[in-house]
C-alpha cells in the first residue's frame, strides 16, 4: 500500500506549476468521441482519472498516442461501439460524460452507473431529464445505463438544479442534435466554458457558456482540432493554501487568476498576502492568521472541492471559524482524520465550527476521497512531526506528482511502499 509520508514544519518557498483542470480534461476526452476527424488535446494531466478515460476511449476502439508527456492524439472518427467497459466506468464519477458523448455520436449509449468519492447521494436524475428533452429513451438496469433516440431534436432543458454534470452531459448529447437547445439554470464553472471552447474549436455552435443560460445550436460535422486544457484552478487552490498553512511564500505558476477569485477572497480575509500576475499569484504569509465564515456555493461562489483544504487552513487560525457545505452532503468525512491530528472541528449536518488551535501534529491518517487528501497533506505539512497519509490513490485522482511538486518548494514528503498490505482498489 502507497503511503504518503511527511515530516512537518518546513516553511515552503519557490515556484510551482499546476497542471491542466482534471475536470477539464474528464469532460473534453470523452468530447472527442463527437470529431469526425483525429483531435491533439495538450495540457493533459497525468492523474489517473484521465489514465481511465483515455484507456475507456482505447477500449472502445479509439486510436490513442501519447505525443509526450501532456499532449494526445486520439482518433475516434471510425468508433462504432458505444458501451463502456463495466469496471472502468465504475472507477471514476466522470465517466457519466461518456453518456452524452455517445449519445451525440450515436444516438445511444450504454454505461455503468459511475463510481468516484463517496460524498453522499449525487443522482444523474438531472443528466436523464436533459437526454429525455432531446427526445431519449432513459432507463437503469441492473445498474447500467441505457439511453437510446431515434433522433435527436434541439429542446429547451431546465435544470431544477445547479449541476456541472448536467449541463456538461446536455451540451454533449445536443451539439449535433437537429436545432437549437437552450439549457437553463446551466452550471457556470471554467470547466464548462473548456469543454464549449473545444467543441466550438471544431465548428460546433455553442453559445454562452459560462452563463445560466446556454445555447447550442446543433451542426451535422465537427472537425479536428489542436486544444490545450486550461490550469486546474483546484490544484492552484491547494498550493495556495499549502503555501498559507506553512507561512511559506510560493510564486504558482500556469494559473488563469480570474478562476481564482473566489479562493483569493477569502484567503485575503484570513491574512494570506496574495500578488496577481498574468498567468501566475504570489502568495505568503508574514503575520497570524484569523478566523473567517465560508460557504461552498456553484461557480463563481466558493468552490465545494475546496472546502477540506481551507478548513484545515482555519485550524491553524486564530478564533471560531464556520464552514458551510452548500453542495454535497458527505463532505465533512475528513474531520475525524483532521482531529487525530489536534484539530478541534465539531459537524453538525453541513456545518463545521472549527476552534483555530494553531497548532497540528503529526499522526497516520486516512484520504476518504480526493479532496480530502489533499487537505490532510496541507495538515502533515503544517503539523509538528512525522504525519503518515494511506490511501492515496485517491490523492493521484486528481493530483499530478503532487509529492514531488511540494518537494521542489521545500516539503519533507516522500511516497513509499509498505509491503505486506494489500494494494487499495479504486471505488
Amino acid at each position: 500500500m502507497d503511503k504518503f509520508v511527511i515530516k512537518g514544519g518546513q516553511r515552503l518557498t519557490g515556484e510551482i506549476f499546476v497542471s491542466g483542470a482534471k475536470n477539464a480534461a474528464v469532460a473534453i476526452i470523452p468530447a472527442v468521441i463527437l470529431a469526425d476527424e483525429p483531435c491533439i488535446l495538450e495540457n493533459v494531466p497525468k492523474i489517473s482519472d484521465v489514465s481511465i478515460s483515455l484507456k475507456i476511449l482505447h477500449e472502445m476502439g479509439a486510436e490513442v498516442e501519447m505525443l509526450n508527456k501532456t499532449t494526445f492524439r486520439i482518433d475516434a472518427s471510425g468508433l462504432k461501439n458505444y458501451m463502456v467497459p463495466y469496471e472502468m466506468a465504475r472507477k471514476m464519477r466522470a465517466s457519466y460524460y461518456f453518456i452524452g458523448a455517445c449519445m451525440g455520436k450515436f444516438k445511444k449509449a450504454k454505461v455503468s452507473m459511475p463510481g468516484g468519492c463517496p460524498l453522499g447521494d449525487r443522482p444523474i436524475d438531472q443528466h436523464l431529464k436533459a437526454f429525455s428533452a432531446l427526445g431519449a429513451t432513459c432507463e437503469i438496469d441492473h445498474g447500467m445505463v441505457n439511453v437510446s433516440a431515434d433522433e435527436l431534436i434541439g429542446s429547451q432543458i431546465y435544470l431544477d438544479v445547479v449541476s456541472v454534470g448536467a449541463t456538461i452531459n446536455a451540451i454533449l448529447a445536443s451539439v449535433k442534435a437537429q436545432g437549437l437547445t437552450i439549457i437553463e439554470n446551466a452550471a457556470k464553472e471554467p470547466h464548462i466554458v473548456d469543454l464549449a471552447n473545444f467543441l466550438n474549436s471544431m465548428g460546433a455552435d455553442i453559445m454562452g457558456a459560462g452563463t445560466d443560460v446556454i445555447k447550442v445550436r446543433g451542426v451535422s460535422y465537427l472537425h479536428g482540432t489542436t486544444y490545450s486544457i486550461i490550469p486546474d484552478q483546484i490544484e492552484a487552490g491547494t498550493y495556495m493554501i499549502a503555501a498559507a498553512a506553512t507561512h511559506g511564500d510560493v510564486m504558482i505558476r500556469n494559473v488563469i487568476p480570474k478562476h481564482l477569485e473566489s479562493i483569493t477572497a477569502k484567503l485575503e480575509k484570513i491574512g494570506v498576502n496574495i500578488e496577481e500576475y498574468d498567468d501566475s499569484v504570489r502568495v505568503w504569509v508574514d503575520k497570524p492568521l484569523v478566523k473567517t465564515s465560508v460557504k461552498t456555493m456553484p461557480h463563481p461562489g466558493f468552490p465545494t472541492d475546496m472546502q477540506p483544504q481551507i478548513a484545515t487552513l482555519l485550524t491553524l487560525a486564530s478564533g471560531t471559524s464556520i464552514v458551510t457545505e452548500g453542495i454535497w452532503d458527505n463532505r465533512f468525512r475528513y474531520v475525524e482524520e483532521l482531529r487525530r491530528m489536534g484539530a478541534d472541528i465539531s459537524v453538525d449536518g453541513k456545518v463545521a465550527v472549527i476552534e483555530g488551535t494553531g497548532k497540528l501534529m503529526g499522526a497516520p491518517v486516512k484520504a476518504c476521497d480526493l479532496r480530502a487528501g489533499a487537505a490532510l497533506i496541507i495538515a502533515g505539512l503544517a503539523a509538528t512531526g512525522i504525519t503518515e497519509i494511506e490511501d492515496i490513490y485517491h490523492i493521484e485522482r486528481g493530483y499530478e506528482d503532487m509529492d514531488e511538486k511540494l518537494r521542489g518548494i521545500g516539503a519533507d514528503i516522500e511516497k513509499k511502499y509498505f509491503p505486506g498490505e494489500p494494494v487499495a482498489k479504486s471505488s
